[in-house]
């Protein structure tokens, strides 16, 4: 764990190639496009190596968020947040709690990435563009709004639906059984109703 730590530092070799030119943004399209690739580490730390990638979780998870039905929530909103908040893990990668990095330095790690690709590459194309992505990354990770609030619930309940389709696969109800205390941290009713129906469901599966 470095306090040195710097997103520049994380680029792969054709992309710093693409630096030349900062108004094109093809370089930052590179850099996400590994958010396609990159496997989530919780399932590859229970030995779940055919498992999802962080673009596949982020995908439908902006899919659970036009579902919404809050009249409150700007569904908008969520969608786009629910497509950013993992953005920064293109360089820093997914860190979990069982990682020896902090929760202090994974947020500084993100937010210097945000930023990085923000300024680095977006901003001279399309600073609006930019400031939104910099606002909805901010707006999840200090849960500014309700529609931030939804896109963590709803961050947990795809984890969860995840979660059951990899121990239907398995045909066991333990193995991944510590993510299921993801459950208490859902606060939102609308979720809380989804993930209640989640556990109905699993309950029903492994009783048949």
């Amino acid at each position: 764990m470095s306090s040195n730590w710097n997103p520049k530092d994380h680029l792969p070799q054709d992309v710093q190639q693409s630096m030349v030119n900062a108004n094109d943004p093809l370089a930052f399209y590179q850099i996400i496009s590994r958010l396609k690739i990159q496997k989530r580490t919780g399932w590859l730390d229970h030995d779940i190596n055919d498992c999802e990638s962080i673009a596949d979780h982020m995908y439908r998870m902006s899919i659970m968020s036009m579902l919404i039905k809050d009249p409150q929530v700007n569904k908008d909103k969520c969608v786009r947040i629910a497509l950013v908040h993992d953005m920064a893990e293109s360089l820093v990668g997914d860190i979990t709690p069982f990682d020896p990095v902090t929760k202090e330095e994974k947020h500084r790690r993100e937010w210097d990435t945000i930023q990085f690709l923000c300024n680095e590459f977006i901003q001279h194309y399309n600073k609006d563009a930019a400031k939104e992505i910099m606002d909805d990354w901010s707006a999840y990770e200090h849960v500014g709004s309700l529609e931030a609030r939804y896109v963590k619930d709803i961050d947990k309940y795809e984890m969860l639906v995840q979660c059951f389709e990899y121990e239907k696969r398995l045909n066991d109800s333990t193995k991944l059984k510590q993510f299921w205390s993801a459950v208490n941290s859902v606060k939102t009713q609308e979720i809380q109703s989804w993930v209640q129906k989640l556990l109905k469901a699993r309950e029903e599966f492994f009783q048949a």
